[in-house]
């Protein structure tokens, strides 16, 4: 599988729901500010409304920092506002739920189970011109920590900012980084 970093989100259609109405969300959507999809496998699971609350509790770190959150499943929007409705969890969500029945983005994204009908855990972020700068793909039993996305999402636009700088392991916003250097090479 040819990696998906640095490349243009392919076109794409679909529906979300968002803040109490349906709405299209496409490729366009995302460009012109940061923006993070999290794919899940499926709607009304047990692991997913736990992220999806993680999202919604720092949602506001991520719109302080220009992001919109985008989480994706193989289910329908109509699902995902009944989702909304009824979970406490789910319902803390004001980032669209974006529903992919047809698998067209999960397949995109290299996180489609295809025996399944199902997306595996999956995390892209992607920069304002539509080009992906980092991707997490992992098992679903395993939910994610919503604070190591936005050190990542943090750390990828402070190096689009400062393109010769590098962030270090473990950097946080704020902290040193570093300029590539010959004199750099085995010194550190």
């Amino acid at each position: 599988m040819q990696s998906l970093i640095n490349t243009q989100v392919q076109p794409f259609t679909a529906q979300a729901f968002h803040n109490g109405k349906f709405v299209e969300v496409t490729e366009k959507s995302l460009h012109g500010k940061w923006s993070v999809l999290i794919f899940m496998p499926a709607a009304f699971t047990f692991n997913c409304p736990t992220e999806i609350e993680d999202a919604a509790d720092n949602y506001a770190e991520f719109e302080k920092a220009g992001t919109e959150v985008y989480i994706v499943t193989t289910d329908t929007h109509f699902s995902h506002k009944v989702w909304h409705e009824t979970s406490a969890a789910v319902g803390k969500a004001r980032f669209p739920l974006v529903g992919d029945p047809t698998h067209a983005l999960t397949n995109a994204f290299g996180v489609h189970i295809a025996e399944e009908g199902l997306a595996l855990r999956g995390t892209f972020i992607i920069n304002p011109d539509g080009v992906i700068k980092t991707m997490e793909v992992h098992s679903n039993e395993i939910a994610r920590d919503v604070s190591e996305t936005l050190r990542k999402l943090k750390a990828a636009q402070y190096t689009a900012a400062h393109p010769n700088e590098v962030c270090p392991a473990k950097w946080k916003d704020g902290a040193a980084t570093l300029t590539p250097s010959l004199d750099l090479v085995g010194k550190i």
